[in-house]
């Protein structure tokens, strides 16, 4: 039987990418995002919901575990940045940045950790960024969002440990997304000059560090954070 995998977030961008990247692998993919994704691929199921609706959340797991009869993976894909310098920075789009990036990981975390512990056997991976590392200016509360999102992640897989759950993150460079192309080009260039690796990531990036985390073969690493191109 393939694995039940859910991904958050999964209308465009990355979240789509990854949607038909495990749907050509074979795995039974099931996502959500606020709004519908038109059009679908076959085999794939979409939920329209807010990732930080708790009531929401509980309700989509509990919906695929109850007809999937399991939840093998999830990928915290999920997420909103903003760039503006703090003194610029409206406390209302701090809120939004935190209630999707923290909230949400958290939420689908814990709901989804429940159905895998009855299984005892799980892959959780959520999303970093180097901005945190990187400590970029005018991205102070997206990256305090994911700092928050690595120390979760650090500690929920030592929670999880016995029961054969994994949860690791994997933190990307700029990408070819909506998320940067509001960001000016010279910003993006200092961006890729700071990387070991000169050059934007691409979606294959991503999924490879995904493959790697939530391989069978993986049991042995947990609590990791792998950031691309060269930042640490």
């Amino acid at each position: 039987m393939s694995e039940v995998m859910i991904i958050t977030g999964t209308r465009k961008g990355i979240g789509r990418y990854l949607v038909d990247y495990y749907l050509e692998k074979g795995f039974q993919v099931v996502g959500c995002s606020r709004l519908p994704m038109d059009p679908a691929p076959d085999g794939y199921q979409h939920y329209c919901l807010d990732v930080s609706d708790e009531v929401a959340v509980g309700r989509m797991v509990s919906e695929v575990f109850k007809d999937r009869g399991r939840i093998d993976v999830l990928i915290n894909n999920a997420g909103v940045a903003s760039m503006n310098h703090t003194m610029l920075t409206p406390l209302s789009t701090v809120k939004s940045i935190f209630s999707t990036n923290v909230f949400g990981t958290f939420l689908f975390a814990r709901e989804v950790a429940k159905t895998m512990i009855r299984h005892k056997y799980g892959r959780i991976v959520n999303f970093a960024t180097v901005a945190t590392p990187m400590r970029l200016e005018g991205e102070a509360a997206y990256a305090a969002s994911k700092a928050a999102v690595t120390s979760y992640t650090e500690i929920m897989a030592k929670e999880l440990a016995p029961f054969n759950i994994t949860v690791n993150a994997v933190g990307p460079t700029p990408v070819e997304t909506d998320l940067i192309r509001s960001v000016p080009e010279e910003k993006i260039g200092a961006l890729i000059d700071a990387q070991a690796i000169k050059r934007l990531g691409e979606f294959r990036d991503i999924s490879n560090v995904i493959d790697f985390f939530i391989s069978r073969s993986s049991d042995f690493i947990t609590a990791q954070i792998i950031y691309l191109g060269g930042i640490g």
